[in-house]
Order: C-alpha cells, then structure tokens, then sequence
C-alpha cells in the first residue's frame, strides 16, 4: 500500500513537473511520460504480472516495428531482383538480336566472297548477267547524253542565227522607212 501512495505522490510531481516546463519540448516530454509509465508499470502491483505485461508490450513493438522493416526491406529486395531479372531479359534479347545479325553478315559476306572468287576465276555467275546489263544500260545512257549534247549545240547555233536575223530584220526595216520618207 504505501508503495502506491509514494506511487502517486510522484505522478503528481511528475505532472506539476511537466506541465511546468515550456511547449517547445513537448517532444521530449512525450518520450519522458513514456519512460514514466513504462517505469509505473514495472513498479506498481505484483512486479512479476506488470513486468510481464510491459515486457510483452515493449517487446510486441519491437516485433511489430521489426517485422516492418523487415518486409519494407523484402519488398526492396524483390524490386532490385525484378530490375535485375528484366536488365538480364533486356540483355539476352539483344544478344539474340545481335547474334541473329552477326549470322546473316556471315552468310552475305559468304555469298560476296564466292561471287569475287567466280569473277577472279573467270568464272560466270548471276552477277555477270547483271554486269553485262548495267553495262549496256550505261552505254544507252551515254548515247542518250552524246545526242542530247548535240541538240544543245545546234539549238545555240539556231539561237544565234535567229538573232543574226532579227538584227538583220530591224535594219531592213530601218532602211525601208528611211526610204520611205
């Protein structure tokens, strides 16, 4: 009994205590009323049953608080595996990708140096048929281009002459109306 009236004498010194204090530390107020009450706890009744039950308390927090951090940090976990699993996906596909292209360059440049091999060797192929095309187009084109010269020139020569005949023109005409007169 008396260790309850001591018990309650201090909560009113702890009060009067606390209520004088100023407002900016109501932080650290808060944190000492829980001190104070974790303490009342273990000091008041049978020190076996409270103690229990503040120990079941505090440690229920610190299972709680725990088993939250511990699930924020798997649920990290899972993230950065996720990441790394589709950067390794993104990384196979590109290797894929670039595996395929490095197989298709192999087998054009196959197919190149056999054509070279058949042209050194005299040998003819579907690319000379292509050649001899390419050749003749190019001959036409080159007629086309000599012919096409040639009309330019003589379309100089007629610009020419065209004009000789307008002047020639313009000083019969001179001559008449001096005539004329």
């Amino acid at each position: 009994m008396s260790s309850v009236l001591s018990h309650k004498k201090d909560q009113e010194h702890v009060r009067t205590s606390l209520s004088d204090s100023c407002p900016a530390s109501s932080a650290a107020s808060s944190r000492s009323l829980r001190h104070e009450r974790l303490l009342r706890l273990g000091s008041s009744g049978s020190p076996d049953v409270s103690n229990d039950t503040s120990t079941n308390h505090a440690e229920s927090y610190f299972l709680q608080r725990e088993n939250r951090l511990s699930a924020k940090k798997r649920a990290e976990e899972e993230k950065m595996n996720s990441d790394y699993k589709k950067m390794y996906e993104k990384a196979v596909a590109t290797n894929q990708r670039l595996k395929s292209r490095l197989e298709t360059s192999k087998q054009e440049l196959s197919e190149i140096q056999d054509r070279l091999q058949r042209t050194q060797n005299g040998k003819p192929d579907d690319g000379s048929n292509m050649l001899e095309a390419e050749k003749k187009e190019s001959w036409s084109l080159k007629k086309k281009i000599s012919d096409m010269e040639e009309q330019l020139k003589v379309k100089a020569d007629l610009k020419m002459e065209n004009q000789r005949l307008k002047d020639e023109n313009g000083a019969l005409i001179r001559v008449i109306t001096k005539l004329s007169k």
